[in-house]
Protein backbone atom coordinates (compact mmCIF):
# COMPACT_ATOMS: atom_id res chain seq x y z
CA UNK A 1 0.00 0.00 0.00
CA UNK A 2 1.15 3.13 -1.19
CA UNK A 3 1.11 6.23 0.91
CA UNK A 4 -1.31 8.24 -0.61
CA UNK A 5 -3.67 4.87 0.05
CA UNK A 6 -2.37 4.73 3.49
CA UNK A 7 -3.08 8.31 4.32
CA UNK A 8 -6.90 7.69 2.65
CA UNK A 9 -7.36 4.86 4.98
CA UNK A 10 -6.62 7.24 8.28
CA UNK A 11 -7.65 10.29 7.49
CA UNK A 12 -9.74 10.29 4.63
CA UNK A 13 -11.55 13.36 5.27
CA UNK A 14 -8.58 15.26 4.69
CA UNK A 15 -8.35 14.29 0.56
CA UNK A 16 -12.22 15.18 0.65
CA UNK A 17 -10.97 18.97 1.90
CA UNK A 18 -8.27 18.83 -0.46
CA UNK A 19 -10.82 18.02 -2.97
CA UNK A 20 -13.25 20.73 -2.56
CA UNK A 21 -10.76 23.26 -2.23
CA UNK A 22 -9.01 22.45 -5.38
CA UNK A 23 -12.13 22.40 -7.35
CA UNK A 24 -13.14 26.30 -5.35
CA UNK A 25 -9.17 27.38 -6.48
CA UNK A 26 -10.13 25.98 -9.80
CA UNK A 27 -13.63 27.10 -10.36
CA UNK A 28 -12.96 30.79 -9.35
CA UNK A 29 -9.81 30.64 -11.77
CA UNK A 30 -11.82 29.70 -14.88
CA UNK A 31 -14.67 32.02 -14.00
CA UNK A 32 -13.08 35.39 -12.20
CA UNK A 33 -14.15 37.62 -11.20
CA UNK A 34 -16.64 35.74 -9.33
CA UNK A 35 -19.06 36.15 -6.22
CA UNK A 36 -19.37 33.54 -3.21
CA UNK A 37 -23.58 32.90 -4.56
CA UNK A 38 -22.44 31.82 -8.16
CA UNK A 39 -19.69 29.91 -6.84
CA UNK A 40 -22.05 28.14 -4.68
CA UNK A 41 -23.97 27.49 -7.60
CA UNK A 42 -21.34 26.44 -9.95
CA UNK A 43 -20.27 24.03 -7.03
CA UNK A 44 -23.87 22.82 -6.27
CA UNK A 45 -23.33 23.47 -2.59
CA UNK A 46 -24.18 25.53 0.33
CA UNK A 47 -23.31 29.74 0.25
CA UNK A 48 -22.20 29.25 3.85
CA UNK A 49 -19.48 26.55 3.24
CA UNK A 50 -18.27 28.87 0.41
CA UNK A 51 -17.64 31.29 2.80
CA UNK A 52 -15.93 29.59 5.11
CA UNK A 53 -13.68 27.80 2.53
CA UNK A 54 -13.24 30.68 0.80
CA UNK A 55 -11.78 32.96 3.75
CA UNK A 56 -9.66 30.38 4.67
CA UNK A 57 -7.84 30.08 1.19
CA UNK A 58 -8.04 33.95 1.52
CA UNK A 59 -5.92 33.67 4.35
CA UNK A 60 -3.40 31.25 2.68
CA UNK A 61 -3.02 33.84 0.07
CA UNK A 62 -4.41 31.51 -2.63
CA UNK A 63 -7.76 34.53 -3.79
CA UNK A 64 -8.49 37.84 -3.38
CA UNK A 65 -11.53 39.42 -2.55
CA UNK A 66 -12.63 42.41 -4.26
CA UNK A 67 -15.82 44.05 -5.01
CA UNK A 68 -15.91 43.19 -8.42
CA UNK A 69 -15.70 39.30 -7.04
CA UNK A 70 -12.94 36.69 -6.19
CA UNK A 71 -9.58 36.16 -8.04
CA UNK A 72 -6.86 33.87 -8.10
CA UNK A 73 -3.98 35.37 -6.59
CA UNK A 74 0.10 33.99 -8.34
CA UNK A 75 0.64 31.53 -5.22
CA UNK A 76 -2.84 29.93 -5.97
CA UNK A 77 -2.16 29.53 -9.75
CA UNK A 78 1.14 27.79 -8.74
CA UNK A 79 -1.37 25.75 -6.06
CA UNK A 80 -3.58 24.83 -8.78
CA UNK A 81 -0.90 23.59 -11.03
CA UNK A 82 0.61 21.70 -8.60
CA UNK A 83 -2.52 20.06 -7.31
CA UNK A 84 -3.32 18.68 -10.89
CA UNK A 85 -0.63 15.88 -10.15
CA UNK A 86 -1.78 15.35 -6.66
CA UNK A 87 -5.40 14.67 -7.85
CA UNK A 88 -4.66 12.52 -10.69
CA UNK A 89 -3.04 9.41 -7.62
CA UNK A 90 -5.86 10.36 -5.18
CA UNK A 91 -8.51 9.59 -7.92
CA UNK A 92 -6.22 6.85 -9.18
CA UNK A 93 -6.05 8.29 -12.47
CA UNK A 94 -3.35 6.58 -13.44
CA UNK A 95 -4.25 2.66 -12.35
CA UNK A 96 -7.98 3.83 -14.56
CA UNK A 97 -5.22 4.57 -17.88
CA UNK A 98 -3.76 1.36 -17.52
CA UNK A 99 -7.40 -0.52 -17.20
CA UNK A 100 -8.74 1.90 -20.51
CA UNK A 101 -5.70 1.56 -22.24
CA UNK A 102 -6.14 -2.79 -22.24
CA UNK A 103 -9.35 -2.02 -22.95
CA UNK A 104 -9.16 -0.11 -25.73
CA UNK A 105 -5.75 -1.82 -27.13
CA UNK A 106 -4.73 1.54 -28.23
CA UNK A 107 -1.19 2.75 -28.03
CA UNK A 108 -1.85 5.63 -25.20
CA UNK A 109 -4.83 6.70 -23.13
CA UNK A 110 -4.53 10.18 -21.15
CA UNK A 111 -7.67 10.63 -18.79
CA UNK A 112 -8.97 13.73 -16.97
CA UNK A 113 -10.50 13.95 -13.52
CA UNK A 114 -14.02 14.58 -13.72
CA UNK A 115 -17.03 14.25 -16.22
CA UNK A 116 -17.46 16.77 -18.69
CA UNK A 117 -21.16 16.14 -18.93
CA UNK A 118 -21.23 17.04 -14.76
CA UNK A 119 -18.96 20.06 -15.20
CA UNK A 120 -17.71 22.30 -18.05
CA UNK A 121 -14.02 22.83 -16.70
CA UNK A 122 -13.63 18.91 -17.19
CA UNK A 123 -13.89 20.24 -21.00
CA UNK A 124 -11.07 22.99 -20.64
CA UNK A 125 -9.09 20.47 -18.24
CA UNK A 126 -9.20 18.36 -21.55
CA UNK A 127 -7.96 21.12 -23.66
CA UNK A 128 -5.20 22.12 -21.91
CA UNK A 129 -3.51 18.58 -21.51
CA UNK A 130 -4.84 17.67 -25.28
CA UNK A 131 -2.19 21.12 -25.99
CA UNK A 132 0.48 20.49 -24.25
CA UNK A 133 0.41 16.61 -25.57
CA UNK A 134 -0.02 18.10 -29.26
CA UNK A 135 2.63 20.52 -29.18
CA UNK A 136 5.51 18.31 -27.74
CA UNK A 137 4.90 15.81 -30.97
CA UNK A 138 5.13 18.90 -33.61
CA UNK A 139 8.00 18.69 -35.77
CA UNK A 140 9.54 20.77 -38.69
CA UNK A 141 7.59 20.64 -41.53
CA UNK A 142 4.51 19.10 -40.48
CA UNK A 143 1.17 19.27 -41.94
CA UNK A 144 -1.98 18.95 -38.92
CA UNK A 145 -5.35 18.29 -39.12
CA UNK A 146 -7.80 19.21 -37.30
CA UNK A 147 -11.86 18.50 -37.66
CA UNK A 148 -14.54 20.93 -35.35
CA UNK A 149 -16.63 20.60 -33.01
CA UNK A 150 -16.64 22.42 -29.49
CA UNK A 151 -13.68 20.00 -28.18
CA UNK A 152 -11.55 20.63 -31.14
CA UNK A 153 -12.69 24.49 -30.24
CA UNK A 154 -11.36 23.99 -26.68
CA UNK A 155 -8.36 22.65 -27.57
CA UNK A 156 -7.60 25.69 -29.28
CA UNK A 157 -8.69 28.07 -27.01
CA UNK A 158 -6.93 26.55 -24.17
CA UNK A 159 -3.52 26.26 -26.36
CA UNK A 160 -0.36 28.75 -24.81
CA UNK A 161 0.72 30.13 -28.14
CA UNK A 162 4.44 29.86 -29.25
CA UNK A 163 6.42 28.76 -31.88
CA UNK A 164 7.49 25.34 -31.64
CA UNK A 165 8.07 24.36 -34.79
CA UNK A 166 9.51 25.49 -38.19
CA UNK A 167 7.05 25.62 -41.30
CA UNK A 168 3.90 23.64 -39.78
CA UNK A 169 0.47 24.00 -41.95
CA UNK A 170 -3.02 23.43 -40.39
CA UNK A 171 -6.03 22.37 -42.32
CA UNK A 172 -9.69 21.34 -41.68
CA UNK A 173 -9.30 17.40 -42.01
CA UNK A 174 -12.85 16.97 -43.62
CA UNK A 175 -15.04 20.40 -44.94
CA UNK A 176 -17.93 20.80 -43.76
CA UNK A 177 -19.97 24.47 -42.65
CA UNK A 178 -21.94 24.38 -39.92
CA UNK A 179 -24.13 26.97 -38.29
CA UNK A 180 -21.64 27.92 -35.19
CA UNK A 181 -18.76 29.96 -37.07
CA UNK A 182 -16.65 29.36 -33.78
CA UNK A 183 -16.70 25.52 -33.82
CA UNK A 184 -15.92 24.90 -37.59
CA UNK A 185 -13.26 23.17 -39.08
CA UNK A 186 -12.08 26.03 -40.99
CA UNK A 187 -12.13 28.74 -37.57
CA UNK A 188 -10.22 25.96 -35.53
CA UNK A 189 -8.02 25.50 -38.03
CA UNK A 190 -6.90 28.98 -38.55
CA UNK A 191 -6.63 29.77 -35.07
CA UNK A 192 -4.76 26.50 -34.12
CA UNK A 193 -2.13 27.72 -36.74
CA UNK A 194 -2.04 31.21 -35.23
CA UNK A 195 -1.28 29.66 -31.83
CA UNK A 196 1.42 27.99 -33.24
CA UNK A 197 2.58 30.58 -35.41
CA UNK A 198 2.26 28.51 -38.44
CA UNK A 199 0.00 28.67 -41.52
CA UNK A 200 -3.32 27.49 -42.67
CA UNK A 201 -5.41 26.56 -45.60
CA UNK A 202 -9.03 26.11 -45.71
CA UNK A 203 -11.54 23.94 -47.13
CA UNK A 204 -14.65 25.87 -47.97
CA UNK A 205 -17.32 22.82 -48.47
CA UNK A 206 -20.55 22.48 -47.10
CA UNK A 207 -22.02 19.61 -45.47
CA UNK A 208 -24.35 17.28 -47.10
CA UNK A 209 -23.32 18.31 -50.97
CA UNK A 210 -25.19 16.35 -53.74
CA UNK A 211 -22.71 14.35 -56.08
CA UNK A 212 -22.40 16.43 -58.80
CA UNK A 213 -21.80 19.42 -56.94
CA UNK A 214 -19.07 17.89 -54.58
CA UNK A 215 -17.51 16.87 -58.29
CA UNK A 216 -17.51 20.14 -59.90
CA UNK A 217 -16.09 20.89 -56.50
CA UNK A 218 -13.29 18.70 -56.67
CA UNK A 219 -11.96 20.27 -59.74
CA UNK A 220 -10.97 23.65 -58.27
CA UNK A 221 -7.45 24.39 -57.84
CA UNK A 222 -7.31 25.59 -53.61
CA UNK A 223 -10.03 22.54 -53.20
CA UNK A 224 -7.20 20.29 -54.77
CA UNK A 225 -4.27 21.68 -52.85
CA UNK A 226 -6.26 21.31 -49.56
CA UNK A 227 -7.02 17.95 -50.63
CA UNK A 228 -3.52 16.81 -50.61
CA UNK A 229 -2.35 18.19 -47.64
CA UNK A 230 -4.86 16.25 -46.19
CA UNK A 231 -4.04 12.87 -47.87
CA UNK A 232 -0.18 13.77 -46.93
CA UNK A 233 -0.99 14.89 -42.82
CA UNK A 234 1.09 13.70 -40.07
CA UNK A 235 -1.14 14.92 -37.12
CA UNK A 236 -4.81 13.84 -37.03
CA UNK A 237 -6.91 15.55 -33.88
CA UNK A 238 -10.13 14.81 -34.14
CA UNK A 239 -13.51 14.95 -31.73
CA UNK A 240 -15.51 11.72 -31.46
CA UNK A 241 -19.27 12.42 -31.34
CA UNK A 242 -22.43 10.28 -30.65
CA UNK A 243 -24.27 9.17 -34.09
CA UNK A 244 -27.37 10.47 -32.78
CA UNK A 245 -26.33 13.95 -31.94
CA UNK A 246 -23.71 14.38 -34.41
CA UNK A 247 -26.95 13.68 -37.55
CA UNK A 248 -29.31 15.83 -35.99
CA UNK A 249 -26.17 18.44 -36.41
CA UNK A 250 -25.32 17.48 -39.56
CA UNK A 251 -29.16 18.45 -40.73
CA UNK A 252 -30.04 14.72 -41.88
CA UNK A 253 -33.37 13.79 -42.32
CA UNK A 254 -34.76 12.16 -39.65
CA UNK A 255 -35.67 8.60 -41.73
CA UNK A 256 -31.47 8.85 -42.34
CA UNK A 257 -31.11 9.59 -38.27
CA UNK A 258 -33.45 6.42 -37.63
CA UNK A 259 -31.72 4.25 -40.09
CA UNK A 260 -28.22 4.80 -38.70
CA UNK A 261 -29.88 3.93 -35.07
CA UNK A 262 -32.12 1.21 -36.37
CA UNK A 263 -28.21 -0.46 -37.76
CA UNK A 264 -26.67 0.33 -34.83
CA UNK A 265 -24.87 3.50 -35.24
CA UNK A 266 -22.70 4.79 -32.03
CA UNK A 267 -20.04 6.98 -33.21
CA UNK A 268 -19.29 10.08 -35.99
CA UNK A 269 -16.04 10.74 -36.25
CA UNK A 270 -14.69 12.74 -39.22
CA UNK A 271 -18.01 12.28 -41.10
CA UNK A 272 -17.84 8.31 -40.98
CA UNK A 273 -20.83 6.57 -38.94
CA UNK A 274 -19.66 3.32 -36.58
CA UNK A 275 -21.24 0.53 -34.83
CA UNK A 276 -19.94 -0.50 -31.23
CA UNK A 277 -17.45 -2.69 -32.75
CA UNK A 278 -15.93 0.16 -34.89
CA UNK A 279 -17.44 -1.57 -38.27
CA UNK A 280 -18.64 1.85 -40.66
CA UNK A 281 -22.26 2.41 -41.21
CA UNK A 282 -22.53 5.00 -43.40
CA UNK A 283 -20.41 8.03 -44.73
CA UNK A 284 -21.68 11.19 -45.37
CA UNK A 285 -20.76 12.88 -48.70
CA UNK A 286 -18.13 15.59 -48.05
CA UNK A 287 -14.84 16.33 -48.69
CA UNK A 288 -11.55 14.98 -47.07
CA UNK A 289 -10.33 12.36 -44.73
CA UNK A 290 -11.29 8.89 -45.85
CA UNK A 291 -11.51 5.90 -43.80
CA UNK A 292 -8.49 4.38 -45.75
CA UNK A 293 -6.38 7.47 -45.48
CA UNK A 294 -6.96 7.67 -41.67
CA UNK A 295 -5.34 4.40 -41.58
CA UNK A 296 -1.98 5.80 -42.74
CA UNK A 297 -1.48 9.23 -41.01
CA UNK A 298 1.58 8.65 -38.58
CA UNK A 299 -0.17 10.40 -35.32
CA UNK A 300 -3.90 10.47 -34.41
CA UNK A 301 -5.44 11.83 -31.66
CA UNK A 302 -8.84 11.40 -30.72
CA UNK A 303 -10.30 13.54 -27.75
CA UNK A 304 -13.43 13.19 -26.16
CA UNK A 305 -15.15 12.93 -23.13
CA UNK A 306 -18.66 12.71 -20.49
CA UNK A 307 -20.10 9.15 -19.93
CA UNK A 308 -22.62 10.16 -22.95
CA UNK A 309 -19.72 9.52 -25.09
CA UNK A 310 -18.56 6.00 -23.89
CA UNK A 311 -19.82 3.76 -26.55
CA UNK A 312 -18.67 6.16 -29.46
CA UNK A 313 -15.23 5.91 -27.98
CA UNK A 314 -14.86 2.76 -27.43
CA UNK A 315 -16.06 2.12 -31.22
CA UNK A 316 -13.81 4.74 -32.43
CA UNK A 317 -10.91 3.56 -30.60
CA UNK A 318 -11.41 -0.13 -32.44
CA UNK A 319 -10.48 1.29 -35.75
CA UNK A 320 -6.71 1.31 -35.10
CA UNK A 321 -3.87 0.13 -32.33
CA UNK A 322 -1.41 3.27 -33.09
CA UNK A 323 -3.52 5.92 -31.65
CA UNK A 324 -3.88 8.28 -28.77
CA UNK A 325 -7.29 8.79 -26.70
CA UNK A 326 -7.77 11.67 -24.04
CA UNK A 327 -10.93 11.74 -22.12
CA UNK A 328 -12.57 12.01 -18.94
CA UNK A 329 -12.87 10.06 -15.65
CA UNK A 330 -16.42 10.06 -16.61
CA UNK A 331 -15.83 8.49 -20.01
CA UNK A 332 -13.65 6.33 -18.70
CA UNK A 333 -14.97 4.29 -15.87
CA UNK A 334 -18.54 4.16 -18.05
CA UNK A 335 -16.45 2.94 -20.82
CA UNK A 336 -14.86 0.14 -18.16
CA UNK A 337 -18.38 -0.81 -16.62
CA UNK A 338 -19.97 -1.67 -20.52
CA UNK A 339 -17.25 -3.94 -21.25
CA UNK A 340 -17.05 -5.57 -17.66
CA UNK A 341 -21.52 -5.89 -18.37
CA UNK A 342 -20.71 -7.44 -21.59
CA UNK A 343 -18.45 -9.57 -20.51
CA UNK A 344 -20.45 -11.12 -18.22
Amino acid sequence: MDLIELEKKIVPEMFNIMELRYNILRNIYYNQPIGRRGLAQKLNIGERLIRTEVNILKEQGLLNIETTGMYITEDGKEVIEKLKDIMRELKGISHLERQLKDILNVDRVIIVPGNSDKNGLVLKDMGKVTSVYLKKIIKDNYIIGITGGTTMAQIVEEMTPGKVANNVIVTPARGGLGKNVETQSNSIAAKLAKKLEGSYRLLHIPDNIDRKTLEIVLDLPDVREVIQLIENMNILLFGVGRADVMAKRRGLPQEKIQELIEKGAVAEAFGHYFDIEGNEIWESLTVGLSLEKFQKVDKVIGVAGGEKKAEAIKSVASLRKNMTIITDEGAAKRIIELTEKANK
